[in-house]
């Protein structure tokens, strides 16, 4: 029997990597665990999900000082952001939760962590800083990093991505967006919000394109309330700098247009992270979004893994936490186990939040899928309105057996609410039990009680069972308005 330095050997210290070494590690394995950046953590911590979000919540706090006169108080007079002092709290932020990620942390666990490119020089076998390392089982975790589109002249046109944005030495005064993604959508608010003149530039007929067209209007609305301006359905065809802006001209149907300003972001989608690891002189197989695998996560090599980006699924970090239990289970704890992502949230922190999971419309049309429409709006529920919140709706699909298939909430809160709809999915937890469940009063969570209710009513309150209970309670019907006697 071969034997090899380590039990588990994991490429990537993002949330995948660092799931499966965690877990690995306290299951008793000899694990090694590389990253090539330097420091643990991936590109969530430092590019993405953290410094993302610490600064929408900046933006977002700055806005309603702005907007005090909507809650009854007096406007503010307020000075213009430094964008130093916004970017000294994310980095702030960064700090604190990398905490958790450190190697100190890991190496109290039993994980030895070393830095580099790493590259496989056998099936079992890498190369990093002039040593080699086997290991029984491989993980490849090694994430994304921004795409980049073949634009004329963008190569030589200053731009940043999400790597450089939260370290600007300045808030821009204009910035123009390629790409309405959620990357490209979540900027243009913050940024809009603290000053800065946004101008967004989509291929496509809509943002957000993964998600039904009428929860993304009701989002591009919001943004275009609030000063952002959007070119739909309009290709990028070159880049240039002119003088201290750059030049953005685009094709939109038969007509040619530019757009101007101080900074250029590319928000265009992800690549894997896979280039330089030696797949190709192992028999690892990679298909059009990254690595190939089966339902185990295992490769076309079945001691090596994929999880996180680079299986081009669901480049989310709660989607990479999830895959990286998958290959915990398969490869250390032997309990076969297969990616199911059927009920797998995901969430665009514009504000109102949209929030989804599950099959919406798009999906189920793209699958053939009956269905059934269920909706309810936030200027229904009563804390919505004491929030100063009015936009936004909850929608559920059914399928013919009334089933819930898919829920999106566009709303205040939408990613915390939908985690009621993660236990009622995934626990398989009928309708009716949600509906007749107490929730408090007043709270956003309301409404997905009364989205569940809205079925239920039309049976309950049909004329049919009216009709039996008159029938056989002698009830006596209306005593106010059309149809009294």
């Amino acid at each position: 029997m071969a034997t090899y330095d380590f039990d588990m050997g994991i490429l990537g210290g993002g949330a995948a990597g660092l799931t499966v070494a965690a877990g690995a590690a306290q299951a008793g394995a000899k694990v090694l665990l590389i990253e090539k950046e330097g420091r643990l953590g991936g590109d969530c911590l430092y590019y993405g999900c953290v410094p993302s979000k610490t600064l929408i919540r900046s933006a977002q706090v700055y806005h309603l000082i702005k907007n005090a006169s909507r809650f009854g108080l007096p406007e503010v007079g307020f000075p213009n952001p430094d964008f130093q002092e916004v970017a000294k709290r994310i980095q702030s932020v960064i700090g604190t939760i990398q905490k958790h990620d450190s190697e100190e942390r890991f190496c109290n666990l039993g994980v030895k962590v070393d830095y580099g490119n790493a590259s496989f020089v056998d099936e079992h076998e890498i190369s990093l800083n002039g040593n080699r390392y086997s290991a029984k089982y491989w993980v490849i975790a090694t994430g994304s990093s921004a795409a980049i589109p073949p634009v004329e002249g963008l190569k030589a046109t200053p731009y940043i991505t999400n790597k450089e944005i939260f370290s600007l030495g300045k808030l821009p005064a204009s910035m123009v967006i390629i790409g309405g993604g959620p990357i490209g959508i979540e900027f243009a608010q913050a940024f809009t919000r603290l000053g800065t003149k946004v101008t967004v530039v989509e291929f496509l007929s809509q943002i957000l394109n993964a998600d039904d067209g009428d929860m993304t209007d009701m989002v591009m609305n919001v943004l275009k309330g609030e000063g952002v301006e959007f070119y739909l359905d309009s290709a990028v065809k070159s880049t240039r700098t002119m003088g201290n802006e750059i030049e953005v001209l685009f094709q939109k149907g038969e007509e040619k247009k530019t757009v101007r300003a101080e900074t250029l972001l590319v928000a265009t989608g992800r690549k894997v992270n896979l280039e330089g690891l030696g797949l190709e002189n192992i028999g690892v197989a990679l298909d059009r979004r990254g690595l190939k695998l089966d339902e185990k996560l295992r490769t076309t090599q079945s001691h090596i893994f994929g999880a996180g980006d680079v299986t081009g699924v669901y480049q989310f970090t709660h989607a990479a936490s999830y895959e990286g239990g998958i290959v915990l289970s398969n490869a250390i704890f032997h309990f076969p186990r297969k990616a199911d992502y059927t009920y797998l949230p995901w969430v665009t922190y514009a504000d109102p939040e949209l929030a989804s999971i599950g099959m919406n419309e798009k999906s189920a049309k793209a699958k053939g899928i009956t269905y059934s429409v269920w909706t309810d709006e936030f200027a229904n529920n009563d804390r919505s309105l004491a929030e100063g919140e009015k936009i936004g709706k909850i929608k559920m699909l059914l399928d013919e057996k009334e089933k819930p298939i898919g829920v999106q909430i566009l709303g205040p809160q939408a990613g915390d609410l939908l985690s009621e709809w993660v236990a009622v999915m995934n626990g398989k937890v009928k309708l009716s039990t949600l509906a007749s469940a107490v929730h408090p009063y007043p709270t956003l969570g309301e409404i997905n009680k009364r989205v569940a209710g809205n079925l239920l009513a039309t049976k309950i309150f049909s004329e049919k069972m009216k009709r039996a209970l008159k029938f056989f309670f002698s009830l006596k019907g209306r005593a106010c308005g059309e149809g009294t006697t």
